[in-house]
């Protein structure tokens, strides 16, 4: 077990390592100035060579390029993620203010439709064929086809603006008002856990009708055993396998729906900040918000792949 865990480190380490080289050139190759954009916001009419060279200088943009990833790079492992071009503050001032929202969000997002999905899921494939498992298929159907931000505007107009029973945008902490926090996210969160929720369901019921015909189910079924021991023992330990394993690709797309979500619901998350930062160049912003979304992506598949090896033995060796 522990060469498969330090086997996996190593891996995700070098996936990090390549995601930072992969944003930092690629935010590079972006056609425009920051500089230029960030002198035009700031409706400056006059520029002389001296102001432009002091300018570059404070935002690290006179370094060749190799010589800015380093210092990027080191930066990071001091805890120092640079100076916004766009906003003038801190980068780790920035993300402070906003990763928590996005968090919120997400992990909201994220336990309902692993909760509701493997529920889902399960129901279905113990139902085949009946009226649950034409629901659930139906569901998952609807949920992975449509759109994130057509789904959030036809809710945004249907339950916000023509029947009025829930706000339409913005977000509030939970320890400032907790009921009308809840108000606010419940499209958000319904929006961002559609598709997830739509793809647990739909791996859960593949999974686990493949398990229910297996012959040590049919016997402890034919031993007279409980459905719900049976389910609990048999059907579930060993039909969750495969899905623990998407629980990465789960993620990876609430991280990425985010962003969308945020800029329907105008919600001041990393989603929200990486689009304005986007448009305005400001490089330091775009790579570290890419950065962090890798890191936890990685890190969270990390845990599956640990916890893939754990439930099946076989895993480890290969």
């Amino acid at each position: 077990m522990t060469t498969y865990i330090t086997r996996r480190l190593i891996q995700a380490l070098v996936v990090l390592i390549l995601i930072s080289l992969m944003v930092f050139f690629a935010m590079r190759t972006l056609p425009g100035d920051p500089l230029m954009i960030y002198i035009v916001e700031q409706d400056i009419s006059h520029i002389t060579p001296e102001l432009e060279a002091q300018l570059r200088h404070e935002f690290g943009l006179d370094k060749s390029l190799i010589l800015q990833y380093f210092d990027w790079m080191w930066g990071l492992f001091r805890g120092d993620m640079g100076l916004s071009i766009h906003y003038r503050e801190s980068v780790r001032t920035l993300m402070a203010e906003r990763i928590p929202v996005t968090l919120h969000l997400g992990l909201l997002s994220f336990i309902i439709s692993s909760v509701l999905g493997i529920t889902a899921g399960m129901v279905a494939a113990l139902r085949r064929g009946g009226a649950l498992d034409n629901i659930v298929t139906s569901f998952s159907n609807f949920g992975i086809s449509v759109p994130h931000f057509w789904l959030g505007i036809l809710m945004i107009y249907a339950l916000g603006l023509y029947l009025g029973w829930l706000p339409i945008q913005g977000y509030t902490s939970p320890f400032d008002d907790f009921w009308m926090s809840t108000k606010q996210l419940i499209m958000p969160v319904f929006v961002l856990a559609t598709w997830a929720m739509a793809f647990v369901s739909r791996q859960a019921r593949s999974s686990l009708l493949e398990v229910v015909r297996q012959d040590y189910v049919r016997t402890a079924w034919s031993k007279g055993l409980r459905e719900r021991t049976v389910v609990l023992r048999h059907v579930l330990k060993n039909g969750l396998i495969p899905v623990v394993t998407v629980m990465g690709v789960q993620l990876s797309h609430i991280i990425g729906g985010s962003v969308i979500i945020e800029n329907v619901f105008n919600i001041p998350g990393v989603g929200r900040l990486m689009v304005a930062s986007v448009f305005g160049q400001d490089f330091q912003v775009v790579q570290t918000g890419i950065l962090i979304a890798g890191v936890a992506v990685v890190v969270v598949n990390f845990f599956v792949d640990i916890s893939y090896g754990w439930l099946d033995p076989r895993i480890r060796y290969h």
